[in-house]
């Protein structure tokens, strides 16, 4: 890649390039981005036309990178992540936090955490730019091992909590039932009470999952999983529909509840508990921008839990 080309060609559609490769998918970028596949894919081919050859082929699951789309894909990467440095360089020696701040979250936080960490941040600091990934606790930890996230909001179970993070909010799990629901009208509900109700849940190997298997085998009950999906909106569909009941914190159905349409009750004997932690990647520098957010994650979680 020569400098006139980095010069001529646009940083958006690198992004782009880098966005797609990391997605794997046109479609799955198209919806991250609010666009349309077809003006990604032409987005692809004018870059392909400038790199003189295919930069991705097509698989049975969407599109995997050429030998020429790996070797891009390094400089691009290198490409980004000097200009949001250097973006960042220049806002923080004006004192100013500027610049993209990457966030991978669990879906179960966009109404209570998400939404307002966006109000806050348009706020108070309009220079900066928020960029939300949603994903499983796994998928959150691999973007922040290879810095694809600046701060990671995933969940984790246990007392001891690994070096590096910190913990934002304890969520005790609730059984969540329709409205109107027997099984779920109280405040609580005996884990024993599970035993045979048709449930939908995230698959292995979900550790919320692989704990709520293994509290079912101490007790010797079974839990009748007729879906595992790891969608939040199948999980509350489902039991919108009155099809089965799920396994979640009270945050994930927090606009139900106040709506009415569905009902939570705290699972005892035993609490399975739950900590959504704070971490940033140690792939590249914390940038003031990041540590500008982290504190305003921090300020939202304890005011909000």
């Amino acid at each position: 890649m020569s400098s006139d080309q980095v010069k001529r060609w646009d940083l958006a559609r690198l992004d782009l390039f880098a966005h797609v490769a990391h997605l794997g998918s046109l479609t799955k970028v198209a919806v991250a981005r609010s666009g349309t596949q077809s003006a990604i894919s032409r987005q692809i081919a004018a870059l392909e036309r400038d790199c003189g050859g295919r930069l991705f082929y097509r698989t049975g699951r969407g599109v995997a990178l050429t030998q020429l789309g790996e070797r891009m894909l390094r400089r691009v990467k290198a490409i980004l992540e000097q200009t949001e440095l250097l973006s960042e360089e220049i806002g923080g020696s004006a004192g100013v936090p500027s610049g993209e701040v990457r966030i991978g979250a669990l879906p179960s936080l966009y109404r209570s955490l998400i939404w307002p960490l966006f109000l806050s941040v348009s706020e108070r600091y309009p220079s900066i730019r928020l960029r939300i990934f949603e994903g499983s606790g796994g998928q959150i930890d691999e973007w922040l091992s290879n810095g694809y996230v600046d701060i990671g909001l995933p969940y984790r179970y246990g007392g001891r909590m690994p070096r590096g993070v910190e913990r934002l909010i304890a969520a005790d799990s609730y059984l969540i039932g329709p409205c109107a629901d027997r099984l779920t009208a109280g405040k609580s509900i005996d884990f024993s009470m599970l035993d045979g109700r048709p449930m939908v849940l995230p698959g292995a190997p979900s550790s919320m999952r692989v704990s709520l298997d293994q509290i079912a085998k101490r007790k010797g009950i079974k839990l009748n999983v007729v879906l595992d999906a790891d969608s939040l909106q199948i999980q509350k569909e489902i039991v919108f529909e009155r099809r089965g009941y799920t396994v979640l914190p009270r945050h994930a159905v927090l606009g139900e509840l106040q709506a009415g349409t569905l009902q939570a009750a705290r699972i005892i004997n035993p609490v399975v508990g739950r900590t959504v932690v704070l971490a940033t990647s140690t792939a590249r520098p914390v940038s003031l921008a990041s540590r500008e957010v982290a504190k305003l994650v921090r300020e939202l979680c304890s005011k909000a839990f």
